[in-house]
């Protein structure tokens, strides 16, 4: 079993086209190259998302509280089936249905490790039922809790450094959702993977 630092990502460009690949190792050494992400946000029937604290031994930005989930999809894989892998590999929970909300493009240094974000990332929504259960993985979770999303948002603006860098503009696409891979705002995702909206955006300085 390879570590999933040797794992393939795709690179991409800024408006989201492939332009090759490499492993996640290389992708997040600084100045870091662009690549293909995603962040899931599980949402419950009262509107509450999922919330994951990363566990230590996380290579970047660890124990700092994060989105659902997140990931890379593979070369060629798409992205629902990505989704879904890392749902049930961080969670054990999944299947679930996901739709695109937008995408958010930012850069951000770990100024413990040293390793870099650059990401093109897909913000995911996928509904929770309440049965549905979850068996976090404690070598990529630390804990998890349930918040309110405009509230989560307040509290990212107090205090930032809790949170992993990418997590306001997570919440933000869903807040404000601005496209999905049909090109209409929160249409459903297919097994095919997704096209990416104009309004990306960097933040963190580059």
């Amino acid at each position: 079993m390879t570590s999933r630092e040797d794992h393939l990502v795709e690179l991409v460009d800024d408006a989201g086209q492939a332009r090759g690949d490499t492993t996640v190792a290389a992708a997040h050494q600084p100045p870091g190259q662009l690549h293909r992400a995603f962040s899931v946000l599980l949402i419950d029937p009262d509107g509450q998302v999922l919330l994951q604290r990363r566990a230590a031994v996380k290579t970047r930005f660890p124990l700092r509280w994060a989105n659902s989930c997140c990931g890379h999809p593979r070369p060629g894989e798409s992205l629902t089936e990505a989704a879904n892998r890392r749902l049930k590999e961080e969670l054990g929970t999944g299947p679930v249905e996901l739709t695109e909300v937008g995408v958010y493009v930012y850069y951000a240094e770990d100024p413990t490790s040293g390793r870099v974000e650059f990401e093109y990332d897909h913000v995911l929504r996928g509904e929770f039922l309440p049965a549905a259960p979850l068996r976090p993985d404690p070598d990529e979770v630390a804990e998890l809790r349930w918040a309110d999303p405009a509230a989560l948002e307040a509290e990212l603006d107090r205090d930032p450094r809790s949170y992993a860098p990418w997590l306001g503009g997570v919440v933000n696409r869903l807040l404000r959702p601005s496209g999905a891979s049909s090109g209409a705002p929160g249409s459903t995702m297919t097994p095919s993977g997704s096209s990416a909206d104009d309004a990306a955006e960097r933040s963190g300085g580059r």
